[in-house]
């Protein structure tokens, strides 16, 4: 068996299967796939993917189905991530365009991505570890009360109302505010506390109350962008491909629900020359996601991920174009 023609019979069967569901036989791939050669020879070939563990037969019939490692071969061997088509393209870019707040960015982002794979779709808050401020501003929204708003420039905005603890007017919450933005504009969410300290030992006495107050709200805004969280959609998808694990979907809607071992599985994917992570099956380091495929990319300057999750009887080509294309597009609106 020459190791061009294994390549193309692991190929032909995964092809099969992802679009089919159904084991693949030798005569279909013949009739099929046009290889050249006779049933008989498919079937040696067959035997011989079967026998390094590439493919396997699920129940007592000639047809086979890839194993993790035969998709595993498949997916090393998609030499480039082809581009999307052009209606393809139009169609991200007129979903994703037209808002610069960062929770309809993602949300949209998410929507399109599931929608575009037939997957859920997962897309991380951008870090904001090193995350500079952009702008502070307080509300008055009552004279013991104001409304907070803390803007880093990752995009994230982070805001609640306080209580001031003493008395204040626009005027003298203008003049806080003022104080405020000059000295924090520009500082890393990291020097936030230190900054604050010292601007608080230069505060008049008559406004210390409520701009300890302010510090404190600012700081725990901070603290919450810090946060790591993320988006998801298409949950319906998955439930769909409940055929795809045999076992049960529950611990892979559970993984996607407590967000913890998502979190960290995209933190763990490395992206390779073609712009991509891919995690297959029992890849995953978590025995809840042994039945699930994750394809990821970064976006953006950090190093927040996008990406899809779903069986590992996916579409692989498309999906890796998918994801790194919307990723692309996300990208360029946060730097606008």
């Amino acid at each position: 068996m020459s190791e061009l023609r294994k390549l193309e019979v692991l190929r032909a069967i995964v092809e099969d299967y992802v679009n089919s569901r159904e084991p693949v036989g030798s005569k279909a791939l013949v009739d099929r796939h046009h290889l050249g050669v006779s049933s008989a020879t498919i079937r040696n070939d067959m035997a011989a993917l079967e026998e390094e563990g590439l493919i396997t037969a699920p129940h007592t019939s000639s047809g086979r189905i890839p194993t993790d490692k035969g998709y595993r071969m498949f997916v090393d061997r998609i030499t480039e991530v082809k581009p999307l088509s052009v209606a393809e393209k139009r169609a991200i870019q007129s979903v994703l365009s037209g808002s610069a707040d960062l929770d309809d960015v993602l949300e949209r982002t998410v929507r399109t991505l599931a929608q575009l794979t037939n997957q859920v779709a997962v897309v991380q808050y951008p870090t904001s570890a090193n995350a500079i401020v952009r702008h502070v501003e307080f509300v008055l929204l009552a004279p013991h009360q104001a409304l907070v708003v803390l803007i880093l420039d990752s995009g994230k905005v982070e805001q609640s109302v306080f209580d001031l603890g003493q008395q204040l007017d626009s005027e003298q919450l203008a003049g806080l505010r003022g104080q405020f933005l000059s000295t924090l504009s520009g500082i890393s969410v990291n020097q936030l506390p230190i900054v604050l300290d010292a601007l608080l030992a230069l505060t008049p006495v008559q406004l210390s109350a409520a701009a300890q107050v302010l510090a404190n709200g600012l700081t725990a805004l901070a603290q919450a962008a810090r946060e790591e969280r993320f988006m998801v959609a298409g949950t319906a998808n998955l439930t769909r491909s409940n055929v795809d694990f045999p076992l049960s979907i529950g611990p892979v809607l559970d993984a996607l629900e407590e967000q913890v071992v998502m979190l960290r599985l995209l933190s763990e994917m490395a992206q390779d020359a073609r712009g991509v992570s891919v995690s297959i099956g029992r890849e995953n380091s978590y025995d809840s996601l042994s039945e699930a495929a994750v394809v990821a990319t970064v976006y953006g300057a950090g190093d927040a991920k996008l990406g899809v999750l779903g069986p590992i009887r996916m579409d692989y080509p498309n999906t890796m174009a998918t994801v790194r294309a919307v990723a692309r597009y996300l990208s360029r609106i946060l730097a606008g």
